[in-house]
């Protein structure tokens, strides 16, 4: 197995084996990367996120492609990026853990007072692994449809 993909294939297995989404598309780890695009710069920063933010960010990732396996992954504002037509969603891992970018200000209100331990700003939303273990996968794919859903 390729060190860089272990972990993606150990949070996709763990979680999906066997089962289907909840829009009933296939999960299975090895569907999901072969069905986006990824140039060299985001494997490469994908390859050097600290183990401790890779969890959270393989969970965005996988998320990402469940609901766009259109999307192109590029890297952008040196982040990973995100591309559906005309819209984007960003993910930047940092000290704290993951921040998310990319839809419109104020879409994230409703988020923010659920969760008031995630710090939020003009269409950010900084969650650290601790904050994010609160944050269910519908939330997520919430955040997801509001930035590349048209």
């Amino acid at each position: 197995m390729c060190p860089r993909h272990s972990s993606f294939r150990e949070t996709a297995d763990r979680l999906t084996v066997g089962q289907t989404d909840p829009l009933d598309r296939p999960t299975h780890w090895r569907d999901l990367v072969e069905a986006s695009k990824m140039d060299d710069a985001v494997r490469s920063y994908i390859d050097a996120i600290a183990p401790e933010h890779r969890p959270l960010f393989d969970r965005l990732d996988r998320l990402v492609l469940r609901l766009h396996p259109e999307a192109d992954r590029l890297l952008s504002y040196r982040m990973p990026t995100y591309r559906v037509g005309p819209r984007r969603l960003h993910i930047g891992v940092w000290k704290h853990g993951i921040s998310i970018y990319g839809w419109p200000q104020g879409k994230e209100a409703e988020f923010s007072a659920r969760h008031p331990g995630a710090k939020t700003s003009k269409g950010t939303i900084r969650l650290s692994p601790a904050d994010a273990a609160d944050v269910s996968d519908d939330e997520l794919a919430g955040l997801v449809r509001a930035a590349l859903d048209e």
